[in-house]
């Protein structure tokens, strides 16, 4: 399995030059409560590779997976992976870093 560790200034970078997709694997009561701007709900507890697969060819950017701590999008990362989806690139702080440092959410 790959893992390639994302900073937030990575992400940043990527959401502000419009080259990246955030799939958000939290569960939707999480998501709900706040997000980064522009990243798309796909919970873990329901993750459906196909689906990830489906959004990431319609929408062309490079997908990020994201979470809470950087756990769980490791395990959907490992999900995608195992369904032999090219995913590998994960925001290892997830929401709580870019919460805790200030950056906007919706």
């Amino acid at each position: 399995m790959q893992v390639v560790d994302l900073d937030r200034e990575t992400v940043k970078r990527g959401l502000n030059d419009g080259t990246m997709l955030i799939i958000d694997v939290r569960e939707d009561h999480e998501y709900e409560s706040g997000h980064i701007p522009g990243a798309v709900s796909h919970p873990l507890s329901t993750f459906d590779p196909q689906a990830v697969a489906a959004l990431i060819a319609a929408d062309g950017r490079r997908p990020v997976l994201s979470c809470g701590s950087g756990v769980r999008s490791v395990h959907a990362l490992m999900a995608a992976q195992k369904a032999g989806l090219d995913i590998s690139e994960h925001y290892k702080g997830g929401f709580k870093d870019w919460y805790a440092a200030g950056e906007a959410i919706e």
